[in-house]
């Protein structure tokens, strides 16, 4: 699974764009020209040249949350406390911007006539405030996201539309040494799950025991593990450690007991952003330099097979086999690669932060807490913004359950 540690950016970059187009902004601009004119006969028009500029787009980016999603959210707030208790999921209704609402009769109601996909988006209730880093949902239909101060949450199995209540399997990481986790994968088959951090954090948690054995400082290595990726069945895996400063550790677990290789920088040494393996053998890294490497052979050595002049920093990859790679930035773009040629896709304007990919479909989740499906047509923002900005997304391999994650212990889950 890919990872990254990329904290998200807000939605201010994109504000700006629009500002730009508004009438406000013609005014404004009209403004500074004709003080700044007046500055010729007294100084003090300057002043008033710059305030009649600037002043207006601070003031309306900082009114715009309380007049757009805080509105919406109260609103809702305003709803549930007359709710009945324990309706703990909201609705993310598709199309448009409206507000988060409880699911329940009425929500579905207003929504039956949507996309069936993005009415399905909940968000959860757990048990944290922190920020969660990354997500797994293994092929039991398990979920992991791990976070801050070594964090480590699992949701169980899915029911049909009920998911059972998630609950902290980690409170300070696999040492117990409280440092921040930020990334985590599982093997074929969603047995076993590792999860990785600063510090050399390194754990590996069996799914039906929830066992967990520390592996932190693996090759006496204690540098921030920026994600991790796994190959292969349990107790046949391939653990795929990234750095921030370029460097690939790979290591082989076998009955309980794991080897480490000496590490190798795939490029020029920029920082690693995001590590992902399709089975034990194909996988694909990138870096904050436009590198996006392949592997073959599990992780002993790679290629450069792009990319070139990406308009912003590489972010996130997800990946289906050989010559099939999907590798997001934070310029609001997922580069293709078919084998041999990278194809631009424009998503939205915020980072993406987080990308998944099964057989038919991709999601991708941005800095401004908005979801996308990518169909036929191509990509599509399927949901409304969640409260916080989403860091990362995955999903079953066979559709059934997508979680996303994010700020303030930020949940939103299709099922």
């Amino acid at each position: 699974m890919a990872t990254q540690d990329t904290r998200p950016r807000g939605g201010f970059v994109s504000f700006v764009r629009d500002y730009t187009k508004t009438w406000v902004h013609a005014v404004a601009t009209a403004g500074l020209t004709a003080f700044g004119t007046l500055a010729v006969f007294h100084r003090g028009f300057i002043a008033l040249a710059l305030a009649t500029y600037i002043v207006p787009p601070i003031a309306l980016y900082l009114w715009r949350p309380s007049a757009g999603r805080n509105d919406g959210d109260a609103a809702a707030k305003g709803e549930d406390d007359s709710a009945a208790d324990g309706e703990g999921d909201a609705a993310i209704t598709g199309g448009g911007d409206p507000p988060l609402e409880r699911a329940g009769a009425e929500s579905a109601a207003a929504t039956a006539d949507e996309d069936d996909r993005g009415a399905d988006w909940h968000l959860v209730d757990v048990p944290t405030d922190a920020t969660l880093r990354d997500v797994c949902v293994t092929d039991t239909g398990a979920v992991y996201a791990v976070g801050e101060n070594g964090l480590v949450l699992a949701g169980a199995p899915a029911d049909g539309t009920d998911t059972d209540p998630w609950s902290i399997v980690l409170e300070d990481g696999p040492a117990a040494a409280g440092d921040d986790l930020t990334g985590v994968d599982a093997t074929d088959g969603g047995e076993a799950v590792w999860v990785a951090g600063d510090s050399g954090s390194l754990g590996r948690l069996e799914g039906e025991t929830g066992r967990h054995t520390d592996y932190t400082a693996p090759a006496d290595i204690t540098d921030n593990w920026v994600g991790v990726a796994v190959g292969g069945a349990s107790g046949d895996e391939t653990v795929l450690l990234i750095t921030g400063s370029g460097a690939v550790l790979r290591g082989r677990y076998r009955d309980g007991e794991c080897a480490w290789d000496d590490p190798i920088t795939p490029g020029s040494g920029a920082s690693l952003s995001a590590i992902a393996l399709a089975d034990a053998a194909i996988g694909y890294c990138c870096d904050t330099n436009d590198g996006v490497f392949e592997t073959t052979d599990g992780g002993h050595s790679f290629d450069r097979v792009g990319l070139e002049g990406a308009g912003g920093t590489l972010e996130n990859l997800a990946t289906l086999g050989q010559g099939d790679c999907l590798v997001s930035d934070d310029d609001g773009v997922v580069h293709r690669y078919g084998g041999s040629t990278w194809t631009p896709e424009r998503v939205g304007d915020e980072a993406i932060c987080g990308i998944a990919r099964r057989e038919g479909e991709t999601i991708a989740c941005d800095a401004d807490g908005v979801l996308y499906e990518r169909r036929a047509a191509g990509w599509e923002r399927v949901g409304t913004q969640a409260p916080d900005a989403l860091i990362a997304v995955s999903m079953a391999t066979t559709g059934e359950r997508a979680v996303a994650v994010g700020e303030e212990g930020t949940v939103v889950e299709r099922r």
